[in-house]
């Protein structure tokens, strides 16, 4: 573990009840436990978790990636993966909204001027900014339209995670008459931005990722992130692999949560099956056959996801030096990794029920709470599509070619 995660930070505690103290890791597990009292409760409830995001925010964890030059805890990125997976376990909204935080700083320090990021760093530190995300390249409903001063959006934009209780938003939209995508970073309480809440999805009920309207939304030049801008160079193009190994560390995170939870249960409420020659459900030849391809496939895909992770850190500390050979093994890696948290993720959540046995299906232990999540979840992108660039380099040496989504 570097210097960085063993700082220790001012012990803070809130009208949440929580006294944050010790290291970032240290305080994830705190955060953990305060998080995993009501997880149930809140996935049942949707809706916007404003205490909990609280304690998101004074755990001090939102400054993780902003260097300690500038008021941030210097964290790496093999660090920050572990501790968004740590949260999943029990609470993979949090960890939705949480892990997107980081998001979208690297946004802005991909797409940004120098100038830009080191200020977004900065006063994300200093005031302990959370950043919500509307930028959905895919939906380009949102049209700019050139100004004197700089810019004014209209339109809308769907799946807006973390959104709703946030300070500042990654926004984008298409220029009007060249098609050009733009990005750049405004307050959420600026006139002309309407953030609708109306996410209602069966998973990942608390992630706000509902729509957004912008209604003549006043954008200034320097407000824009595109200096050198999205895909200007291979540095640029890895924000869309920090977003897939995002997705991987929640879905391992999601699985593990299953099977820890599945295991608990399994030991004080599960049966032997009456044709079992096991004396207890400890000893049962098959539950333990399920729960070992189950741990046997989790591992696989952490290990996968951690040395992804990794490459990733190398790959960051070269900026502009970044060559497109590093990058295209970034990225194999990454989409390795997505692709076997992704199989064995379903399976568990899935699977988890034919050995906890059929009392595990009761409504108030909502343990089809993880099934819900992840199924939502990796629904983000279809996976064939990572398999199919894993493919074209397995035949063709062809390594994948940098865009919004690979």
């Amino acid at each position: 573990m570097t210097l960085a995660l063993n700082s220790r930070l001012d012990d803070v505690e809130a009208s949440h009840g929580i006294v944050f103290g010790g290291t970032p890791r240290e305080r994830a597990k705190q955060l953990c436990d305060y998080l995993a009292e009501t997880a149930i409760e809140r996935d049942a409830a949707g809706g916007t978790p404003y205490e909990q995001r609280q304690a998101v925010r004074d755990s001090g964890l939102l400054k993780l990636l902003i260097p300690k030059t500038y008021g941030g805890l210097g964290g790496s990125w093999q660090e920050i993966y572990s501790i968004i997976r740590q949260i999943a376990r029990v609470d993979s909204s949090i960890a939705q909204v949480f892990a997107f935080q980081f998001l979208m700083l690297t946004s802005i320090r991909l797409y940004g001027s120098e100038v830009q990021w080191q200020h977004y760093f900065k006063l994300t530190a200093a005031q302990n900014l959370w950043w919500g995300n509307a930028l959905n390249p895919l939906d380009n409903r949102t049209v700019a339209r050139k100004t004197a001063a700089g810019y004014v959006f209209t339109g809308q934009k769907s799946f807006c995670s973390g959104s709703m209780d946030s300070d500042y938003l990654i926004v984008s939209a298409i220029e009007e008459g060249t098609g050009k995508f733009l990005v750049a970073a405004v307050p959420t309480d600026r006139s002309g931005i309407q953030l609708n809440g109306d996410w209602d999805n069966i998973g990942q009920r608390q992630t706000d990722s509902g729509s957004a309207e912008f209604n003549q939304l006043r954008v200034e030049d320097s407000e824009l992130l595109m200096n050198p801008g999205p895909l200007s160079s291979p540095f640029a193009s890895l924000r869309s692999l920090v977003a897939q190994l995002i997705f991987t560390n929640i879905y391992l995170g999601i699985a593990e949560g299953a099977l820890a939870e599945g295991a608990k249960y399994t030991r004080s409420s599960s049966r032997v099956w009456s044709g079992s020659l096991a004396q207890n459900i400890h000893e049962d030849p098959f539950t333990l056959l399920h729960y070992g391809e189950f741990w046997a496939s989790l591992h696989a895909s952490a290990v996968l996801a951690d040395h992804a992770a990794g490459l990733l850190d190398h790959a960051w500390q070269q900026t502009l030096g970044l060559d497109e050979l590093t990058r295209g093994e970034l990225a194999l890696a990454v989409f390795s990794a997505k692709v076997n948290a992704t199989r064995a993720g379903l399976d568990v959540t899935t699977r988890v029920f034919e050995v906890a046995g059929a009392r595990a299906t009761t409504a108030k232990l909502r343990m089809d709470r993880f099934w819900r999540n992840l199924r939502v979840y990796t629904l983000h992108d279809p996976v064939d599509y990572k398999l199919k660039d894993l493919g074209d380099w397995a035949l063709n040496g062809q390594y994948p070619t940098p865009s919004f989504y690979a």
